[in-house]
Protein backbone atom coordinates (compact mmCIF):
# COMPACT_ATOMS: atom_id res chain seq x y z
CA UNK A 1 0.00 0.00 0.00
CA UNK A 2 1.22 2.93 -0.67
CA UNK A 3 1.87 6.41 1.50
CA UNK A 4 -1.53 7.76 3.12
CA UNK A 5 -1.46 11.45 4.18
CA UNK A 6 -3.96 13.52 6.29
CA UNK A 7 -6.33 15.54 4.55
CA UNK A 8 -4.20 18.44 6.70
CA UNK A 9 -0.65 17.47 5.37
CA UNK A 10 -1.62 17.81 2.10
CA UNK A 11 -3.55 21.10 2.78
CA UNK A 12 -0.11 22.10 4.23
CA UNK A 13 1.78 20.88 1.06
CA UNK A 14 -0.07 23.12 -0.79
CA UNK A 15 -0.37 26.18 1.33
CA UNK A 16 3.61 25.97 1.10
CA UNK A 17 3.42 25.75 -3.04
CA UNK A 18 1.82 28.86 -3.29
CA UNK A 19 3.78 30.45 -0.61
CA UNK A 20 6.89 29.57 -2.51
CA UNK A 21 5.50 30.76 -5.87
CA UNK A 22 6.34 34.46 -6.39
CA UNK A 23 3.45 34.76 -8.94
CA UNK A 24 0.65 34.76 -6.72
CA UNK A 25 2.63 37.26 -4.60
CA UNK A 26 1.76 41.24 -4.74
CA UNK A 27 -0.25 40.83 -7.57
CA UNK A 28 -3.03 42.95 -8.88
CA UNK A 29 -6.25 41.43 -9.79
CA UNK A 30 -9.47 43.14 -11.53
CA UNK A 31 -12.74 41.76 -11.01
CA UNK A 32 -16.61 43.18 -10.10
CA UNK A 33 -17.44 42.61 -6.77
CA UNK A 34 -20.16 40.29 -5.26
CA UNK A 35 -20.83 38.87 -2.60
CA UNK A 36 -19.34 42.14 -0.41
CA UNK A 37 -20.07 41.49 2.97
CA UNK A 38 -18.39 43.63 6.05
CA UNK A 39 -18.28 41.29 9.44
CA UNK A 40 -18.34 42.44 12.91
CA UNK A 41 -14.67 41.91 13.07
CA UNK A 42 -14.20 44.71 11.03
CA UNK A 43 -13.09 42.34 8.13
CA UNK A 44 -14.73 42.27 4.05
CA UNK A 45 -15.18 38.88 3.05
CA UNK A 46 -16.23 39.75 -1.15
CA UNK A 47 -15.96 37.57 -4.65
CA UNK A 48 -14.07 39.03 -7.37
CA UNK A 49 -15.84 37.87 -10.89
CA UNK A 50 -15.65 38.14 -14.64
CA UNK A 51 -16.95 36.60 -17.06
CA UNK A 52 -15.32 33.60 -17.04
CA UNK A 53 -14.78 32.61 -13.03
CA UNK A 54 -14.73 34.01 -9.40
CA UNK A 55 -12.33 33.92 -6.61
CA UNK A 56 -13.38 34.37 -3.02
CA UNK A 57 -11.65 37.44 -1.20
CA UNK A 58 -10.51 39.12 1.85
CA UNK A 59 -9.35 42.37 3.46
CA UNK A 60 -8.73 41.52 7.01
CA UNK A 61 -9.54 45.13 9.33
CA UNK A 62 -5.60 45.77 9.65
CA UNK A 63 -5.58 46.52 6.02
CA UNK A 64 -8.71 48.87 6.13
CA UNK A 65 -6.54 52.07 6.51
CA UNK A 66 -6.09 52.83 2.81
CA UNK A 67 -9.58 51.87 1.57
CA UNK A 68 -10.80 55.05 0.46
CA UNK A 69 -13.85 53.88 -0.56
CA UNK A 70 -17.14 51.79 0.52
CA UNK A 71 -17.53 48.33 -1.11
CA UNK A 72 -20.37 47.51 -2.49
CA UNK A 73 -21.75 44.78 -4.81
CA UNK A 74 -20.87 45.59 -8.80
CA UNK A 75 -17.83 47.41 -8.92
CA UNK A 76 -15.35 47.13 -10.75
CA UNK A 77 -12.17 46.96 -8.88
CA UNK A 78 -8.69 46.44 -8.80
CA UNK A 79 -7.10 44.46 -5.87
CA UNK A 80 -3.49 44.09 -4.92
CA UNK A 81 -2.95 41.01 -2.58
CA UNK A 82 -1.09 37.48 -1.73
CA UNK A 83 -3.16 33.98 -3.15
CA UNK A 84 -3.04 31.51 -0.67
CA UNK A 85 -4.79 28.41 0.84
CA UNK A 86 -6.83 28.53 3.84
CA UNK A 87 -5.60 25.04 5.08
CA UNK A 88 -8.93 24.22 7.43
CA UNK A 89 -10.96 24.58 4.29
CA UNK A 90 -8.39 23.22 1.44
CA UNK A 91 -9.48 26.40 -0.10
CA UNK A 92 -7.71 29.18 -1.82
CA UNK A 93 -8.14 32.93 -2.00
CA UNK A 94 -6.89 36.35 -2.37
CA UNK A 95 -6.07 38.05 0.88
CA UNK A 96 -6.19 42.02 -0.36
CA UNK A 97 -3.84 44.53 1.10
CA UNK A 98 -5.30 47.29 -1.09
CA UNK A 99 -8.61 47.81 -3.44
CA UNK A 100 -8.87 50.67 -5.83
CA UNK A 101 -11.81 51.47 -8.39
CA UNK A 102 -10.97 50.31 -11.29
CA UNK A 103 -10.27 53.00 -14.20
CA UNK A 104 -10.18 55.35 -11.64
CA UNK A 105 -8.30 53.11 -9.22
CA UNK A 106 -4.53 54.79 -10.59
CA UNK A 107 -6.25 58.52 -10.09
CA UNK A 108 -7.13 57.71 -6.89
CA UNK A 109 -3.76 56.52 -6.36
CA UNK A 110 -2.30 59.84 -7.67
CA UNK A 111 -4.75 61.62 -6.11
CA UNK A 112 -3.65 60.09 -2.20
CA UNK A 113 -0.40 60.67 -2.73
CA UNK A 114 -0.34 64.06 -3.64
CA UNK A 115 -2.49 65.06 -0.89
CA UNK A 116 -0.29 63.06 1.39
CA UNK A 117 2.73 65.49 0.04
CA UNK A 118 1.09 68.87 0.12
CA UNK A 119 -0.42 68.04 3.47
CA UNK A 120 3.15 67.59 4.64
CA UNK A 121 4.07 70.88 2.94
CA UNK A 122 1.79 72.18 5.26
CA UNK A 123 -0.40 73.63 2.59
CA UNK A 124 -3.42 72.15 4.74
CA UNK A 125 -2.45 73.92 7.47
CA UNK A 126 -5.48 76.34 8.87
CA UNK A 127 -2.70 78.50 10.15
CA UNK A 128 -2.30 79.96 6.66
CA UNK A 129 -6.19 80.31 5.67
CA UNK A 130 -7.08 83.63 5.06
CA UNK A 131 -10.40 84.94 6.33
CA UNK A 132 -13.18 85.73 3.81
CA UNK A 133 -14.27 89.16 3.37
CA UNK A 134 -16.66 90.12 5.74
CA UNK A 135 -18.55 92.68 3.06
CA UNK A 136 -18.07 91.88 -0.33
CA UNK A 137 -18.02 94.63 -2.93
CA UNK A 138 -16.32 92.73 -5.71
CA UNK A 139 -16.61 88.93 -6.47
CA UNK A 140 -14.32 86.87 -8.92
CA UNK A 141 -15.13 83.53 -10.16
CA UNK A 142 -13.00 81.44 -12.31
CA UNK A 143 -15.33 78.27 -13.60
CA UNK A 144 -16.94 77.70 -17.45
CA UNK A 145 -18.45 79.95 -18.91
CA UNK A 146 -21.73 78.35 -19.70
CA UNK A 147 -23.42 75.70 -17.43
CA UNK A 148 -25.73 75.46 -14.01
CA UNK A 149 -22.23 76.44 -11.73
CA UNK A 150 -22.17 79.69 -13.03
CA UNK A 151 -25.59 80.35 -13.32
CA UNK A 152 -26.77 79.56 -9.89
CA UNK A 153 -23.09 81.74 -8.72
CA UNK A 154 -24.66 84.98 -10.78
CA UNK A 155 -28.28 84.05 -9.51
CA UNK A 156 -27.19 83.77 -5.86
CA UNK A 157 -25.02 86.45 -5.59
CA UNK A 158 -27.28 89.20 -7.27
CA UNK A 159 -30.54 88.37 -5.23
CA UNK A 160 -28.30 88.52 -1.88
CA UNK A 161 -27.01 91.74 -2.77
CA UNK A 162 -28.45 93.65 -6.04
CA UNK A 163 -25.07 95.96 -5.92
CA UNK A 164 -22.10 93.34 -6.11
CA UNK A 165 -20.33 93.45 -9.14
CA UNK A 166 -18.97 90.33 -10.50
CA UNK A 167 -16.00 89.76 -12.69
CA UNK A 168 -16.21 85.86 -14.51
CA UNK A 169 -13.20 84.56 -15.74
CA UNK A 170 -14.26 81.90 -17.98
CA UNK A 171 -11.73 79.00 -17.85
CA UNK A 172 -11.32 75.19 -19.09
CA UNK A 173 -12.78 72.76 -16.12
CA UNK A 174 -11.96 69.08 -17.70
CA UNK A 175 -9.41 67.87 -20.31
CA UNK A 176 -6.74 69.21 -21.83
CA UNK A 177 -5.33 72.48 -20.70
CA UNK A 178 -8.09 72.91 -17.79
CA UNK A 179 -5.24 73.15 -15.43
CA UNK A 180 -3.46 76.16 -17.25
CA UNK A 181 -6.55 78.08 -17.24
CA UNK A 182 -7.96 77.67 -14.25
CA UNK A 183 -4.25 78.76 -13.13
CA UNK A 184 -4.16 81.63 -15.65
CA UNK A 185 -8.16 82.47 -14.22
CA UNK A 186 -7.22 82.86 -10.65
CA UNK A 187 -4.35 84.93 -11.30
CA UNK A 188 -6.08 87.78 -13.72
CA UNK A 189 -8.81 88.00 -10.94
CA UNK A 190 -5.87 88.59 -8.71
CA UNK A 191 -4.57 91.48 -10.02
CA UNK A 192 -8.32 92.79 -10.85
CA UNK A 193 -7.96 93.39 -6.70
CA UNK A 194 -11.13 90.90 -5.82
CA UNK A 195 -12.23 90.78 -2.59
CA UNK A 196 -12.65 86.75 -2.87
CA UNK A 197 -12.65 84.65 -5.92
CA UNK A 198 -14.65 81.34 -6.44
CA UNK A 199 -13.08 78.50 -7.98
CA UNK A 200 -15.38 75.58 -9.05
CA UNK A 201 -17.24 74.15 -11.19
CA UNK A 202 -20.25 71.15 -11.22
CA UNK A 203 -20.13 67.58 -10.06
CA UNK A 204 -19.01 64.89 -11.86
CA UNK A 205 -16.25 61.33 -12.21
CA UNK A 206 -13.18 61.98 -10.53
CA UNK A 207 -11.78 62.05 -14.16
CA UNK A 208 -14.36 64.98 -14.48
CA UNK A 209 -13.00 66.58 -12.06
CA UNK A 210 -8.81 65.94 -12.22
CA UNK A 211 -8.39 69.51 -12.99
CA UNK A 212 -8.58 70.93 -9.36
CA UNK A 213 -6.42 67.71 -8.40
CA UNK A 214 -3.59 68.99 -9.79
CA UNK A 215 -0.39 70.28 -8.51
CA UNK A 216 -0.04 73.33 -9.89
CA UNK A 217 -3.62 74.58 -9.49
CA UNK A 218 -3.15 73.91 -5.51
CA UNK A 219 0.06 75.90 -5.41
CA UNK A 220 -1.80 78.78 -7.36
CA UNK A 221 -4.83 79.12 -4.89
CA UNK A 222 -2.33 78.83 -2.11
CA UNK A 223 0.04 81.27 -3.21
CA UNK A 224 -2.87 83.97 -4.05
CA UNK A 225 -3.38 86.58 -1.80
CA UNK A 226 -7.11 87.35 -2.58
CA UNK A 227 -9.02 84.64 -0.11
CA UNK A 228 -10.04 81.50 -2.54
CA UNK A 229 -13.36 79.60 -1.94
CA UNK A 230 -13.39 76.21 -3.72
CA UNK A 231 -16.71 75.00 -5.17
CA UNK A 232 -15.93 71.61 -7.22
CA UNK A 233 -18.79 69.45 -7.56
CA UNK A 234 -21.04 68.21 -5.00
CA UNK A 235 -21.65 67.03 -1.33
CA UNK A 236 -19.57 63.96 -2.08
CA UNK A 237 -16.85 65.36 -4.12
CA UNK A 238 -13.59 66.10 -2.51
CA UNK A 239 -10.38 67.43 -4.43
CA UNK A 240 -6.70 68.47 -3.94
CA UNK A 241 -8.40 72.39 -4.29
CA UNK A 242 -11.04 71.49 -1.34
CA UNK A 243 -7.93 71.20 1.32
CA UNK A 244 -5.92 73.92 -0.13
CA UNK A 245 -8.79 76.98 -0.44
CA UNK A 246 -9.10 79.15 2.62
CA UNK A 247 -12.86 77.66 2.57
CA UNK A 248 -14.86 74.92 0.99
CA UNK A 249 -17.96 75.18 -0.11
CA UNK A 250 -20.30 71.89 -0.95
CA UNK A 251 -22.11 73.28 -4.21
CA UNK A 252 -20.98 76.42 -6.68
CA UNK A 253 -24.72 77.55 -5.25
CA UNK A 254 -23.37 77.24 -1.91
CA UNK A 255 -20.22 79.12 -2.32
CA UNK A 256 -22.09 82.29 -3.36
CA UNK A 257 -23.95 82.22 -0.37
CA UNK A 258 -21.05 81.96 2.05
CA UNK A 259 -19.04 85.25 -0.29
CA UNK A 260 -21.91 87.10 -0.38
CA UNK A 261 -23.67 88.37 2.76
CA UNK A 262 -27.51 89.48 2.40
CA UNK A 263 -28.14 92.76 2.02
CA UNK A 264 -30.79 93.52 4.56
CA UNK A 265 -28.32 91.96 7.04
CA UNK A 266 -25.40 94.36 5.94
CA UNK A 267 -28.20 96.94 6.45
CA UNK A 268 -29.83 95.69 9.46
CA UNK A 269 -25.94 95.29 11.19
CA UNK A 270 -25.26 98.59 10.07
CA UNK A 271 -28.43 100.04 11.62
CA UNK A 272 -26.70 98.32 15.13
CA UNK A 273 -23.45 99.68 14.44
CA UNK A 274 -25.33 103.41 14.22
CA UNK A 275 -27.50 103.05 17.80
CA UNK A 276 -24.02 101.69 19.10
CA UNK A 277 -22.22 104.52 17.96
CA UNK A 278 -24.46 106.79 18.89
CA UNK A 279 -24.64 105.45 22.33
CA UNK A 280 -20.70 105.77 22.30
CA UNK A 281 -20.81 109.17 21.86
CA UNK A 282 -23.57 109.45 24.04
CA UNK A 283 -21.07 108.26 26.72
CA UNK A 284 -18.38 109.92 25.56
CA UNK A 285 -20.43 112.94 26.00
CA UNK A 286 -21.57 111.97 29.78
CA UNK A 287 -18.22 111.44 30.09
CA UNK A 288 -16.37 114.84 29.25
CA UNK A 289 -19.09 116.63 30.62
CA UNK A 290 -18.53 115.16 33.91
CA UNK A 291 -14.28 115.67 33.22
CA UNK A 292 -15.21 119.11 32.46
CA UNK A 293 -17.17 119.79 35.63
CA UNK A 294 -14.21 118.19 37.81
CA UNK A 295 -11.65 120.38 36.19
CA UNK A 296 -14.18 123.48 36.45
CA UNK A 297 -14.54 122.46 40.35
CA UNK A 298 -10.67 122.11 40.38
CA UNK A 299 -10.21 125.41 39.10
CA UNK A 300 -12.23 127.13 41.60
CA UNK A 301 -10.23 125.35 44.15
CA UNK A 302 -7.38 126.91 43.05
CA UNK A 303 -8.49 130.40 41.68
CA UNK A 304 -6.15 133.73 43.58
CA UNK A 305 -9.42 134.73 44.47
CA UNK A 306 -10.31 131.50 47.02
CA UNK A 307 -6.97 131.67 48.03
CA UNK A 308 -6.44 135.03 49.22
CA UNK A 309 -9.95 134.25 50.98
CA UNK A 310 -8.57 131.56 52.64
CA UNK A 311 -5.31 133.65 53.52
CA UNK A 312 -7.59 136.06 54.96
CA UNK A 313 -9.30 133.78 57.25
CA UNK A 314 -5.89 132.67 58.46
CA UNK A 315 -4.74 136.09 59.11
CA UNK A 316 -8.11 136.67 60.73
CA UNK A 317 -7.25 133.59 62.87
CA UNK A 318 -3.63 134.44 63.82
CA UNK A 319 -5.08 137.88 64.88
CA UNK A 320 -7.94 136.27 67.44
CA UNK A 321 -5.00 134.36 68.47
CA UNK A 322 -2.21 137.16 69.31
CA UNK A 323 -4.88 139.07 70.78
CA UNK A 324 -6.17 135.71 72.66
CA UNK A 325 -2.05 135.71 73.71
CA UNK A 326 -1.87 139.24 74.74
CA UNK A 327 -4.52 139.68 76.90
CA UNK A 328 -3.55 136.34 78.76
CA UNK A 329 0.17 137.84 78.85
CA UNK A 330 -1.13 141.05 80.36
CA UNK A 331 -3.84 139.13 82.53
CA UNK A 332 -0.36 137.35 84.33
CA UNK A 333 1.41 139.96 84.61
CA UNK A 334 -1.18 141.95 86.20
CA UNK A 335 -1.40 139.22 88.61
CA UNK A 336 2.30 139.02 89.31
CA UNK A 337 1.82 142.63 89.78
CA UNK A 338 -0.32 142.25 92.68
CA UNK A 339 1.40 139.68 93.91
CA UNK A 340 4.61 141.78 94.51
CA UNK A 341 2.41 144.63 95.67
CA UNK A 342 0.98 142.58 98.10
CA UNK A 343 4.19 140.95 99.35
CA UNK A 344 5.61 144.85 99.78
CA UNK A 345 2.96 145.66 101.73
CA UNK A 346 3.57 142.65 103.94
CA UNK A 347 7.73 144.01 103.77
CA UNK A 348 7.09 147.54 104.40
CA UNK A 349 9.14 149.39 106.87
CA UNK A 350 6.78 152.05 107.27
CA UNK A 351 5.39 150.58 110.26
CA UNK A 352 8.34 151.10 112.13
CA UNK A 353 9.03 154.26 110.99
CA UNK A 354 5.36 155.72 112.56
CA UNK A 355 6.83 154.89 115.55
CA UNK A 356 8.73 157.92 115.87
CA UNK A 357 11.72 158.08 113.60
CA UNK A 358 12.81 160.52 111.28
CA UNK A 359 14.38 159.98 107.51
CA UNK A 360 17.14 162.70 106.99
CA UNK A 361 18.78 162.64 103.51
CA UNK A 362 21.25 165.71 102.03
CA UNK A 363 21.15 167.57 99.66
CA UNK A 364 20.61 164.93 96.64
CA UNK A 365 18.49 162.84 98.26
CA UNK A 366 20.94 160.33 99.97
CA UNK A 367 19.53 159.22 102.83
CA UNK A 368 21.88 159.99 106.21
CA UNK A 369 22.29 157.22 109.42
CA UNK A 370 25.18 159.12 111.06
CA UNK A 371 26.71 162.51 111.47
CA UNK A 372 30.09 161.31 109.96
CA UNK A 373 28.19 161.51 106.86
CA UNK A 374 27.09 165.31 107.06
CA UNK A 375 29.70 168.19 106.97
CA UNK A 376 29.10 171.67 108.08
CA UNK A 377 26.79 173.87 106.33
CA UNK A 378 25.17 171.21 104.52
CA UNK A 379 21.50 171.65 104.19
CA UNK A 380 20.04 168.68 105.31
CA UNK A 381 15.84 167.51 104.60
CA UNK A 382 14.14 165.70 107.55
CA UNK A 383 10.28 165.03 106.91
CA UNK A 384 7.85 162.38 106.01
CA UNK A 385 8.62 159.03 104.51
CA UNK A 386 6.31 160.22 101.60
CA UNK A 387 8.23 163.39 100.97
CA UNK A 388 10.98 161.70 101.08
CA UNK A 389 10.29 158.81 98.54
CA UNK A 390 8.79 161.40 95.96
CA UNK A 391 11.69 162.84 95.91
CA UNK A 392 13.71 159.87 95.77
CA UNK A 393 11.33 158.43 92.87
CA UNK A 394 11.64 161.45 90.71
CA UNK A 395 15.30 161.25 91.17
CA UNK A 396 15.26 157.55 89.82
CA UNK A 397 12.88 158.41 86.98
CA UNK A 398 15.13 161.08 85.41
CA UNK A 399 17.81 159.27 85.86
CA UNK A 400 17.10 155.88 85.13
CA UNK A 401 16.12 154.76 82.07
CA UNK A 402 12.90 152.96 81.83
CA UNK A 403 13.78 148.99 81.52
CA UNK A 404 11.49 146.19 80.32
CA UNK A 405 8.48 144.74 81.80
CA UNK A 406 10.34 141.16 82.57
CA UNK A 407 13.48 143.38 84.03
CA UNK A 408 11.05 144.98 86.35
CA UNK A 409 9.71 141.97 87.65
CA UNK A 410 13.19 140.65 87.94
CA UNK A 411 14.37 143.44 90.03
CA UNK A 412 11.07 143.51 92.28
CA UNK A 413 11.69 138.95 93.15
CA UNK A 414 15.31 140.34 94.01
CA UNK A 415 14.23 143.31 96.13
CA UNK A 416 11.79 141.39 98.02
CA UNK A 417 13.94 138.50 98.17
CA UNK A 418 16.81 140.92 99.85
CA UNK A 419 13.77 142.49 102.03
CA UNK A 420 12.74 138.36 103.65
CA UNK A 421 16.63 137.73 104.68
CA UNK A 422 16.99 138.28 108.30
CA UNK A 423 20.06 139.72 108.17
CA UNK A 424 18.50 142.73 106.39
CA UNK A 425 18.89 146.12 108.61
CA UNK A 426 15.76 148.78 109.09
CA UNK A 427 17.42 151.21 106.97
CA UNK A 428 18.36 148.86 104.34
CA UNK A 429 14.99 147.77 104.24
CA UNK A 430 13.54 151.24 104.03
CA UNK A 431 16.00 151.40 100.77
CA UNK A 432 14.66 148.53 99.34
CA UNK A 433 10.92 148.82 99.83
CA UNK A 434 11.66 152.41 98.38
CA UNK A 435 13.21 150.88 95.20
CA UNK A 436 10.07 148.27 94.88
CA UNK A 437 7.61 151.11 94.86
CA UNK A 438 9.45 152.27 92.63
CA UNK A 439 9.43 149.60 91.01
CA UNK A 440 5.66 148.61 91.22
CA UNK A 441 4.75 151.94 89.85
CA UNK A 442 6.70 151.14 86.60
CA UNK A 443 5.25 148.37 86.39
CA UNK A 444 1.40 149.52 86.68
CA UNK A 445 2.35 152.04 84.10
CA UNK A 446 3.96 149.98 81.30
CA UNK A 447 0.85 147.36 81.98
CA UNK A 448 -1.58 150.08 81.30
CA UNK A 449 0.05 151.60 78.59
CA UNK A 450 0.08 148.26 77.02
CA UNK A 451 -3.31 147.45 77.41
CA UNK A 452 -4.58 150.39 76.17
CA UNK A 453 -2.69 149.48 72.90
CA UNK A 454 -4.90 147.76 70.39
CA UNK A 455 -2.44 145.47 68.46
CA UNK A 456 -4.58 144.53 65.82
CA UNK A 457 -6.38 148.04 64.93
CA UNK A 458 -3.85 148.95 62.84
CA UNK A 459 -4.18 145.73 60.34
CA UNK A 460 -7.68 146.14 60.41
CA UNK A 461 -7.59 149.33 59.33
CA UNK A 462 -5.67 148.13 55.98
Amino acid sequence: MQNVYTVRQINAYIHSMFTQDVVLRNLYMKGEVSNCKYHTSGHIYFSLKDESGSISCVMFASARKGLAFGMKNGQQVIVLGNINVYERDGTYQLYAAQILLDGAGLLYEKFEALKAELEEMGMFDPLYKKPIARFVKKLGVVTAPTGAAVRDIIQISKRRNPGIEIILCPALVQGEGAKESIVQGIRMLESKQVDVIIVGRGGGSIEDLWAFNEENVACAIFNCRVPVISAVGHETDTTIADFVADLRAPTPSAAAELAVPRIDEILGLLDGYQTEFRQQIHWKIQEMRQEQKKMELKLRLIHPRSQLDQKRQYLADLEDDMRGSMEQKILEKRHRYQLYLEKMKGLSPLKKLEQGFAYVADEQGHRLTSVEQTSKGEELTAGSVQKCLKKGRRRIMETEKEPELEELFEQLEEVTGKMEEKDTSLEESFALYQKGMELLKTCKDKIDRIEKTDPGREWRDT
